[in-house]
């Protein structure tokens, strides 16, 4: 009798999406084929088992970095002594401060960004996904590792007495702010200019612009001012750290968001003569 093991190459499973490519990969089937001879008779006889082993989607628990604590205690604000808030109503909007808020943030972004798309199957599954890896880039970005000072401010509710929430139940609101410089023959972000074998970036204070993205506000507590408060949180920010120009972009078919920074004091800039590498989206600037 002689034994034959097949095993079948790992495969990689790729999703094309709107605004990104989700590469999903399954672990490899192992299954065992029995080739038995009968060296008494001219006949042979073959008997085929096959074995499969079927992955199981990824729990939260295995996609959560290490390190978290879902339980811990939304952080009092003397803990961390930080002056630089903005209380408005029931909450206050400040950068975050401990890694289950950045966590708490990038949950929130995720939610948002599959929240058009909820009946897909496997949805539950893309939203981890997109959270761990938005966690690990908001890390990236706020630690200067891509070369551009960045905070993510979040909006949480204010302490209460006698009453104790955990962080993740804590934070409504997120939105990133980040300090640029303009890349040289830029006037605006994401301006198309002559492409040059060398560019250089102008470090001059003047030369500095902030940046507002993934602004977003948990389903369960919108229209309640959030989303105003933490932009005027962010302006006064980036004031303070000198910069007065202040961008985003908001997509062109999106005019609940339009209104809500012409409400804030933005304004969409005319491009006029000059020319957008992206044609889906408006870019508005902070006028006040």
């Amino acid at each position: 009798m002689s034994t034959i093991s097949i095993h079948r190459t790992e495969l990689l499973r790729i999703t094309h999406d709107r605004s990104r490519i989700l590469r999903q990969r399954f672990r490899r089937t192992l299954p065992l084929w029995k080739l038995t001879i009968n060296s008494r008779s001219s006949d042979t006889s073959k008997k085929e088992e096959l074995s499969v082993k079927i992955s199981i989607p990824p729990q939260v628990d295995q996609l959560r970095p290490e390190g978290l604590r879902f339980d811990r205690l939304q952080p009092s604000e003397p803990e961390f002594g930080h002056e630089d808030r903005l209380e408005f109503g029931k909450f206050v909007a400040r950068e975050a401060m401990v890694d289950e808020e950045y966590w708490t943030a990038a949950w929130l972004r995720a939610e948002s960004h599959w929240e058009d798309r909820s009946n897909e199957r496997y949805v539950d599954n893309y939203k981890r996904k997109f959270a761990e890896q938005e966690f690990n880039a908001i890390k990236r970005r706020c630690k200067g590792m891509q070369g551009q000072k960045c905070s993510c401010i979040v909006a949480v509710k204010k302490e209460e007495k006698h009453i104790k929430r955990s962080v993740i139940k804590s934070v409504v609101g997120t939105l990133d702010l980040s300090i640029r410089y303009f890349l040289q023959g830029e006037t605006f972000p994401g301006e198309k200019v002559k492409s040059q074998i060398f560019c250089s970036i102008n470090r001059e204070g003047s030369n500095r612009y902030g940046y507002i993205a993934n602004l977003c506000v948990a389903k369960s507590a919108r229209r309640q001012g959030i989303a105003c408060n933490m932009l005027r949180f962010a302006v006064e920010s980036a004031r303070l750290s000198g910069v007065e120009q202040l961008y985003v972009h908001v997509h062109k078919n999106n005019s609940v968001a339009q209104e809500l920074y012409q409400k804030t004091g933005f304004k969409i800039v005319e491009m006029g003569k000059f020319e957008s590498l992206d044609d889906d989206t408006y870019l508005l600037q902070y006028t006040r």
